[in-house]
């Protein structure tokens, strides 16, 4: 391969690296950066949006289709209210069945941050027929 050709490559290469990173960061965000909670906001996009699903944090990593869902999957948290000791102890133990989220992903104070933030935000679009029933 030429060093043009070479140059070329490497140069689209860092152009597609850079457009797909300017997809991840805080800008779909729906918590005010001035909220107690954005902090957590910002550590659930960065360690947990890959898999999991939370509007107040613009992720979508759940499947939304049980036939579409992967091992990687996690729960969807629009639909499903957690509390900071079932956040801490996912956090701590790697989810519930210890089977595919990493044991302490966030640690210390990043852990509490993102547990407050959960636990805040978590089940927020449920419907209210669900839980009328």
């Amino acid at each position: 391969m030429s060093r043009r050709a070479k140059i070329a490559t490497a140069t689209s290469v860092l152009g597609l690296a850079t457009i797909g990173l300017s997809g991840c960061g805080s800008a779909n965000i729906k918590v005010a950066r001035s909220a107690p909670t954005y902090a957590g906001a910002e550590l659930f996009v960065q360690r947990c949006s890959g898999c999991h699903t939370l509007g107040a944090a613009g992720a979508n990593g759940s499947a939304e289709k049980l036939n579409n869902r992967q091992r990687i999957n996690g729960p969807n948290f629009n639909s499903r209210p957690e509390t900071m000791s079932q956040v801490l102890y996912a956090i701590e133990n790697g989810g519930f069945t210890g089977a595919t989220m990493p044991q302490n992903i966030v640690v210390g104070p990043e852990a509490q941050a993102v547990a407050q933030f959960l636990s805040k935000y978590a089940g927020s679009e449920r419907s209210t027929a669900s839980s009328q029933g």
